[in-house]
């Protein structure tokens, strides 16, 4: 799987470095912004899985970062842990209520900060935790790289699990061949659209080379859904 992206906005810079550093030993792709400005416009030019939000920032807090990104269709889904040093409740369900998926009070334990962190990815990307995943017939241990379908081994090149694991992790999604291009190579790697359908076509063989109906459905003019 592609390293899930973490987006720390955050202006005090020692923290962001803890942060950074504890994350990137985890195994995770980190960036940085100090402000709110500089957050919305990496953002935009390339949204990441996840963000972690300080709500004090200059100009733009943090509060209303969380509120335009929670309204727009592009940005809605990017889970956000809000980190803030106002612990009365009243604000912890104001960020919420913003939108933020999570909320972490300062100072916190950087190992706490990292399991909220997972926690999240155990929601919306199992798959980049090493959770083994299942459907239908079909297991996936994202850990050992290895699957089955009704318990015979299916052999499979990286790309074609990285595919797997993607329509794996969200059954019946239809992914456009843009976003799986985004998510199965990266977002800075050039591939024309057409590669995503020869590796589709590979991954359907293997699926079904020991016998089975096809699990991957092509939705026309859309892009292809797993069932």
């Amino acid at each position: 799987m592609p390293t899930p992206t973490i987006l720390v906005i955050e202006d005090e810079p020692a923290q962001r470095e803890i942060i950074r550093y504890n994350l990137e030993a985890e195994g995770f792709d980190v960036q940085q912004a100090e402000n709110g400005d500089e957050a919305l416009i990496q953002i935009k030019e390339a949204p990441p899985d996840l963000i972690l939000l300080d709500w004090m920032l200059p100009g733009v807090s943090g509060i209303e970062i969380c509120r335009q990104l929670k309204m727009s269709s592009a940005t809605r889904a990017i889970p956000v842990i809000m980190l803030s040093a106002k612990s009365e409740e009243v604000d912890k369900v104001r960020g919420l209520e913003t939108g933020a998926d999570d909320y972490v009070t300062k100072p916190y334990s950087v190992i706490e900060l990292v399991a909220r962190v997972k926690s999240q990815f155990r929601r919306t990307r199992p798959a980049a935790v090493g959770e083994r995943l299942e459907f239908m017939d079909i297991t996936l241990d994202s850990e050992t790289h290895r699957v089955a379908r009704s318990g015979q081994e299916v052999k499979l090149g990286p790309t074609e699990f990285r595919l797997l694991s993607t329509f794996m992790e969200k059954p019946g999604r239809v992914w456009s061949r843009e976003q799986l291009l985004d998510r199965v190579w990266g977002r800075d790697i050039y591939v024309d659209t057409r590669t995503v359908d020869v590796h589709i076509g590979r991954l359907r063989k293997a699926l079904t080379i020991q016998g089975g109906s096809d699990p991957i459905r092509t939705v026309r003019g859309s892009g292809y859904a797993l069932g």
